[in-house]
């Protein structure tokens, strides 16, 4: 997928510069870059894991509080009412672009149903 360094790691460890909506021991929050929809935030674990298919108790762990967390931002953005859509995308074929695990949090407009294959 890449053989670059990750940018989310560098935003991280303070390598990079990204607004930073919320950060704690587990996870940082940061605004895309290139929004999909008025809210479009994004959920990264702090630990850099690369596929979903890694299963420890830590990486159960993450993902329980990305998806916890996730309602609290949404509430905070002020779409936890009006609704929102949680993303991941795994591997290349779902249009997985960094590799590091992230979690997409969009809202702010009706998104409209998911497409038919």
């Amino acid at each position: 997928m890449q053989n670059k360094p990750c940018i989310f790691c560098n935003i991280i460890n303070s390598k990079d510069t990204s607004p930073i909506v919320l950060r704690d021991d587990l996870i940082i929050v940061i605004r895309d870059l290139y929004p999909k929809a008025p809210k479009h935030l994004l959920i990264i674990p702090n630990k850099h894991i690369t596929s979903l298919s890694i299963k420890t108790d830590e990486v159960s762990k993450i993902l329980g509080h990305m998806f916890t967390m996730a309602g609290q931002i949404a509430i905070k953005e002020k779409v936890g009412q009006s609704g929102y859509r949680l993303i991941v995308n795994q591997g290349q074929d779902a249009g997985q672009e960094i590799e590091h695990l992230h979690m997409h949090l969009l809202g702010g407009t009706p998104l409209g149903p998911m497409r038919e294959a």
